[in-house]
């Protein structure tokens, strides 16, 4: 006999307030139906705590919202947009497209960009950015990020590792404190523009980011795919995450898009969109496509180059389209 799995429902068709519970609550999971919450001055103490497996920690833990929320919308009151570039699946081209995004912004030398690297396990801006042998300084006021360019700023927890070998073994709470000091530290002066580069996934880093950025508010998500099956079906829980925790999305750029010739432009399918790729996602789920990046093997050369391939191949059909999905960005933000 064979299994028959019952359809899943769609994405959420409109997306959530803020306030959705995705993100972290104040009231533990096991609590009564009237708990006043952890962060309250009456937690442990209101009537409703008695009998509660939580009453004599929540008497004695600290009380009040997270401290560090006002420094942190203090520090973001300079960058005036907050881009999240995201996936549900690895392996599509996430930091190649945050890093062209970044070097794409700041080729306006007037427009201050700045990147930051919150793939806390697999952190590879600063070898795409030619920073790997960069370090960071600490002073009164905080971190300096490291400078790919005058005007753009770059941060990663690559820069506080002894070895670009060595790995995070980290669970939720350590890194959720780093991207906090991240936000809250980091010297990041007055950005036009702020690219957040993600790990995969819907997880502790994006959970964190959405509520450290709740107040100073997230302008915009790009999601990146490849044009099969297996990377889209992640791709469409990322959406449906962005529309419970009220993400705006900015649209879809489906990567590795064909395949351009060097030598003779032409083009070919590597990886066939089966399914019709994300262009039949986006309309299916009344997405934008922002565009398609084709393969070119110059990309990959120059991302462990550290060099910008836009500047160093102008003429590539995948320069040209990355330049189509950045002025459509800007657009869609009202910056032009």
């Amino acid at each position: 006999m064979i299994a028959v799995q019952a359809p899943l429902p769609p994405p959420s068709p409109l997306p959530l307030g803020p306030t959705s519970t995705v993100l972290p609550s104040s009231v533990p999971d096991n609590a009564p139906e009237h708990c006043p919450g952890v962060e309250s001055t009456q937690a442990g103490k209101a009537d409703a705590c008695e009998g509660c497996p939580n009453q004599s920690v929540c008497a004695e833990g600290p009380k009040g919202p997270d401290p560090d929320l006002p420094l942190i919308r203090e520090r973001m009151k300079s960058v005036k947009r907050k881009v999240l570039v995201l996936s549900g699946k690895g392996g599509v081209g996430k930091s190649t497209f945050s890093a062209g995004l970044s070097w794409a912004l700041a080729a306006d030398e007037e427009c201050q960009t700045g990147i930051m690297d919150i793939d806390i396990c697999g952190p590879s801006i600063p070898l795409l950015m030619g920073l790997s042998s960069s370090t960071i300084h600490t002073s009164s006021s905080g971190w300096s990020p490291a400078y790919a360019l005058d005007n753009l700023a770059v941060m990663s927890i690559g820069f506080l590792l002894p070895s670009n070998s060595d790995a995070v073994i980290w669970r939720g709470p350590k890194k959720n404190g780093l991207i906090k000091q991240f936000l809250k530290d980091v010297e990041w002066g007055d950005l036009d523009y702020m690219v957040v580069d993600t790990p995969p996934g819907t997880s502790d880093e994006h959970l964190s980011i959405v509520q450290y950025l709740k107040e100073t508010g997230i302008d915009g998500a790009v999601l990146v795919t490849t044009p099969q099956e297996v990377a889209l079906q992640d791709v469409r829980k990322e959406i449906d995450f962005c529309r419970k925790v009220g993400i705006p999305i900015l649209g879809l750029v489906e990567n590795m898009s064909g395949f351009v010739c060097p030598k003779c432009k032409n083009e070919n399918q590597i990886f066939a969109p089966t399914t019709g790729g994300a262009e039949a996602m986006g309309k299916e789920l009344g997405i934008e496509l922002l565009g398609k990046v084709p393969l070119d093997p110059r990309i990959g050369m120059t991302c462990d180059q550290g060099i910008s391939f836009l500047d160093e191949y102008p003429d590539s059909p995948a320069t040209i389209a990355y330049l189509d999905i950045v002025q459509r960005i800007r657009e869609l933000l009202g910056d032009e």
